[in-house]
């Protein structure tokens, strides 16, 4: 559906924020990692049209949407990370005034977006008194307007509560069976459950781009589990990555990732995603030094 192809943004002599990123992405979720300053935001600007790469070109249905950006516009559907909300319209007047710049004018599917995301019964509210989750969501249904291919959502869980940042990632799998949708976030539990695949950035690099079971995989054998006392744990810390620490009674509970026995009595542990990412970055930093 969408192929990006060296892509490379520099912003003045000095900043590159993407360098040289390759990706071909079809229907599903595709989780968008990295710390902050990765080259995320970046990239998914590229992809909507709201900023041109320095080189490369990006590829939507045959046309080069760099040099022919409204062959994507219409069929694109974005919510930046600081989505605003115009202080005066309610929920209904605000999607109302993004259907008319989108040039739709069925109703019904204002009344069917507002519902889908479960303001409905908000609809006559001053926007400008929701939640941030329920800005979130009123976010996702003006981006959804135009019924869009390609979903773009940029950190869409940041200050979300536990209950709003569940429903958020259940409304973006389910768009996801039909969609492209790219998420971009640093907080690995977003996307665990509901990524097809993940692609990881660095430094404005793309490093990898692999399905959460091939980065568990990949992670096997490198993350152990140890009990130690506290002065055991001051010698060892500094020697090896600590990826958890929790004290119970006068005795730390580690989790580490090594590549081999980092202490006696260490043993294997099953690792989570988040875990195995940490694992493939202290991998890499060793590798570069």
């Amino acid at each position: 559906m969408l192929e990006i192809r060296n892509i490379t943004k520099k912003f003045g002599k000095n900043l590159t924020a993407v360098q040289d990123v390759s990706l071909n992405l079809s229907h599903g979720v595709v989780g968008l990692i990295g710390h902050n300053g990765a080259g995320k935001t970046t990239l998914m600007q590229m992809v909507a049209t709201l900023t041109r790469p320095s080189s490369g070109s990006i590829i939507f249905q045959g046309q080069d949407i760099v040099r022919k950006p409204q062959a994507i516009r219409s069929r694109l559907g974005f919510l930046p990370q600081d989505f605003g909300v115009y202080p005066n319209l309610t929920a209904l007047e605000f999607m109302q005034y993004f259907a008319a710049l989108k040039g739709v004018r069925d109703p019904a599917r204002i009344r069917h977006l507002l519902e889908m995301v479960n303001l409905h019964d908000q609809a006559h509210r001053q926007a400008s008194t929701f939640s941030g989750g329920m800005r979130r969501r009123l976010g996702i249904a003006q981006a959804l307007l135009n019924d869009p291919d390609i979903l773009i959502v940029d950190e869409p869980t940041a200050g979300l509560d536990p209950e709003e940042r569940l429903r958020f990632r259940h409304l973006l799998s389910e768009l996801g069976f039909r969609k492209l949708v790219i998420m971009s976030t640093h907080i690995v539990s977003d996307v665990e459950s509901i990524a097809s695949q993940l692609a990881i950035m660095r430094h404005g690099k793309l490093i990898a781009f692999e399905t959460p079971e091939q980065i568990l995989e990949q992670a096997h054998g490198q993350i152990w589990s140890a009990q130690m006392a506290s002065d055991e744990y001051e010698n060892l810390r500094g020697k090896v990555q600590v990826l958890q620490s929790q004290k119970q009674g006068n005795r730390i509970t580690l989790r580490i990732a090594h590549p081999h026995q980092p202490c006696a009595g260490a043993e294997h542990a099953a690792p989570s995603l988040e875990e195995a990412l940490m694992a493939q970055r202290y991998a890499s930093q060793e590798i570069a030094a």
